[in-house]
């Protein structure tokens, strides 16, 4: 591997973490470390590492939620490091996000190997993800899962959050109602089109200046949905104005 590699650890065992720094540092890899779910997704989003090792078994969540959680804003390579070696968990890693799985113990030659796999694999751009879009009058930080319209914040419910998401991470480009359903909804519900206009809707009326006359969520007739950032903030009413 060329080049100095950023790969935060997500681990809460500092035997291993010191065994990690140890191992990677010979080999242009510089470690960071987060000993709990919570910290990890602030230095992700803060720090931006090429890789992210995760382990399972954290104190304050399961790392599985860390994945998930991770999978909403960033594509970021993730190497599950984990004790638990049954089927059931590596599918459920895997289906939660993670790039690939390797059981403690391992040696240090096979964790390289794996992280030069991942590497090679991750999208262009992967490790630039960035969390907080801001377009026209909306912020939107999709690590902390906050969304302000004008400075004010906006709730929103668990899968309006999620569809909103899945547009920003694509912002810019059309994005089918097939994938949208999919990822939101799940496999068995790539059917349901009248989900999308119900919840586009609700975000439009949350999100829009005017739901009606849409500016953010641009709608690709027959196909999918836009999520635009080449959107400017409209100019503030003067006293006269109003």
């Amino acid at each position: 591997m060329s080049g100095d590699l950023v790969v935060l650890a997500i681990e809460d065992e500092p035997q291993l973490v010191r065994f990690l720094r140890a191992s990677l540092a010979g080999h242009s890899i510089r470690l960071i470390d987060a000993s709990t779910g919570a910290t990890g997704l602030i230095e992700a989003a803060s720090r931006v590492p090429d890789l992210i090792l995760l382990d399972l078994g954290l104190p304050d969540m399961d790392g599985v939620e860390v994945c998930r959680r991770l999978r909403e804003w960033s594509r970021v390579p993730i190497l599950v490091l984990s004790a638990r070696g049954q089927e059931r968990d590596k599918i459920e890693a895997l289906d939660a996000g993670a790039d690939d799985y390797l059981t403690k113990p391992f040696g240090i030659g096979e964790l390289l190997a794996r992280i030069r796999v991942a590497l090679r694999h991750a999208n262009p751009g992967t490790g630039g993800s960035n969390p907080v879009i801001e377009t026209g009058a909306l912020r939107i930080d999709l690590a902390d899962r906050r969304v302000r319209r004008a400075g004010v914040e906006v709730h929103l419910t668990p899968l309006e959050f999620k569809l909103l998401a899945e547009l920003v991470r694509n912002a810019d480009r059309v994005v089918t109602q097939r994938q949208l359903l999919k990822a939101v909804w799940g496999p068995g519900s790539v059917d349901h089109t009248h989900y999308l206009r119900v919840y586009m809707a609700n975000l439009r009326h949350k999100l829009e200046d005017e739901p009606a006359r849409p500016r953010h969520f641009a709608t690709e007739a027959g196909v999918g949905y836009r999520f635009r950032t080449d959107v400017e903030r409209a100019p503030e009413a003067s006293s006269g104005d109003r």
